[in-house]
């Protein structure tokens, strides 16, 4: 009889094929692979007495088998072991059910729920229930409606989240006892950004996190669901003491190239950070673009504002236009901007080119002139995250003002063009290898909001004009070129 990790994950590759992607979509049901199964389980400190095991949305059980089958091989000395397991979806709930049941021969007992976790966990949280001592998660992925009846009860409980995922990492710490000990894998995306803010707070302030891994590689953790996104395994320590964070890396979920190391915690969560980024360093020591000491001005202090583009198309549909004509204006989506270049009006685009110019859209139009773009969304595996072009007046000869859609961030000086050497100077150092290398570490999403260009350091306003200038008596620069440069530049000051 094969061992029950090796069963469960037999069943999972068996059933994952079967279900729909629009199931798979609803329920946020993405099952563990037994060796990231295997992988959580081991980060767990070596412990003894009672274990009171949590796994919500466990799936046909492979987070459970594993802890459990590192307590049968003895890499706990637990003198007892109950597993509270919560499963909505039927089918899963069976093959869950039988396999648990078969460690009860080692005295485990095993409580298999149908129930909503985010419900009935806010509801115990309320009460002051639950005393897990452990708690191993893979969480649906899923949105949290702002008004759904899930947002609701976890807001009774001081959980703010938009995601289900978060939702349930949160609810789980909350009902574990002081010094347990939660594991849980979850896309990276909480690790920055505005809308996780209150959950980055919530597990900050009432758990100490002591390790985290990264896989290099984004569609390798979750290969055989097709999963893009970027995944993070952590370990939490409930009421735990701050110390040293281990951090590892692995390209694949074989990890057989596992790299760790000890960070202090001050370079994971910065003091005085008010938005408690949490970082994820992939190697010792400052990153390249930390360690070019002439880059430490933030945008105020070069007197330039970074917004994104104020022209929203759906609020203004009506004066949308596919093509430039009387009374209208350029309008430049991220689909003008290939390579750096600009590319408009764009034949056969499914984006308009134009919009008119009347008084229902002036307010949110910019004049003419010299701007620096940045496109919010990138594709997941371009080469870059920062995708960097400029805008040129002469591009748009007669026009007055211009539109600039909402995926895109502007750099500007107070609504209005940069010089021409201060717009080219800023591509090129947003382009740069060290520009991209700074944000991976701190963004794990392909988003590029303007809060995050914000909160970088940049060049003096005199090496960026310098750079620009180098820039346009150029003609097309390339990588090498373009980070040989930003080093020369920087070394000078």
């Amino acid at each position: 009889m094969l061992p029950v990790l090796e069963c469960a994950d037999g069943v999972r590759r068996a059933l994952s094929p079967r279900i729909a992607p629009a199931r798979k979509s609803a329920l946020g049901q993405f099952m563990t692979p037994q060796s990231v199964a295997r992988f959580m389980a081991s980060l767990f400190p070596a412990a003894g007495g009672g274990c009171r095991l949590l796994d919500a949305g466990a799936g046909v059980g492979a987070l459970s088998c594993a802890f459990l089958d590192r307590w049968v091989a003895g890499g706990f000395d637990f003198t007892s072991v109950a597993v509270t397991a919560y499963e909505i979806d039927a089918t899963l709930r069976y093959h869950l059910a039988q396999h648990l049941g078969a460690y009860a021969a080692r005295g485990v007992t095993a409580e298999v729920l149908a129930a909503d976790f985010i419900a009935q966990a806010s509801a115990k949280c309320q009460n002051g229930a639950g005393a897990f001592t452990h708690a191993i998660l893979n969480p649906p992925y899923k949105k949290i409606n702002s008004n759904s009846p899930h947002r609701q009860a976890l807001r009774r409980v001081g959980v703010e989240t938009v995601n289900q995922y978060s939702a349930f990492v949160a609810l789980s710490l909350e009902l574990m006892a002081p010094g347990g000990h939660l594991v849980a894998i979850l896309p990276r995306s909480f690790c920055n950004g505005p809308y996780y803010r209150p959950f980055r707070e919530f597990l900050l302030s009432r758990a100490a996190l002591k390790r985290m891994h990264l896989f290099e590689s984004r569609n390798r953790a979750f290969k055989d669901d097709e999963v893009l996104q970027e995944n993070i395994i952590i370990l939490l320590e409930r009421a735990g003491e701050q110390g040293d964070v281990v951090v590892s890396t692995s390209t694949d979920a074989s990890f057989a190239d596992l790299v760790e190391h000890a960070y202090p915690f001050a370079e994971i969560v910065q003091s005085g950070d008010p938005e408690r980024f949490i970082h994820v360093p992939t190697a010792p020591g400052p990153s390249a673009l930390e360690e070019m000491g002439a880059i430490r001005f933030s945008l105020k202090d070069l007197g330039i504002g970074v917004s994104t583009g104020p022209v929203v198309d759906f609020r203004l549909a009506a004066h949308l236009r596919e093509k430039p004509g009387e009374g209208t204006v350029p309008l430049l989506y991220p689909v003008h901007f290939r390579e750096g270049r600009l590319e408009w009006p764009k034949e056969g685009s499914k984006k308009p080119n134009a919009i008119l110019r009347n008084g229902e859209t002036e307010k949110w139009l910019y004049p003419n002139g010299f701007y620096c773009v940045v496109r919010r969304f990138s594709s997941k595996e371009e080469r870059r995250r920062i995708m960097a072009s400029v805008v040129r007046p002469d591009a748009f000869p007669g026009a007055e003002v211009l539109g600039l859609e909402n995926h895109l961030n502007v750099y500007h000086e107070d609504k209005r063009g940069l010089p021409p050497e201060l717009a080219h100077g800023l591509a090129v150092y947003l382009n740069s290898t060290a520009v991209d290398e700074n944000f991976r570490r701190s963004s794990g999403h392909t988003q590029v909001n303007a809060t995050d260009l914000k909160r970088m350091q940049y060049p003096s306003r005199a090496a960026l004009s310098a750079l620009g200038t180098w820039a346009m008596g150029r003609g097309e620069l390339t990588q090498e070129m373009i980070d040989t440069q930003l080093e020369a530049l920087t070394h000078a000051e």
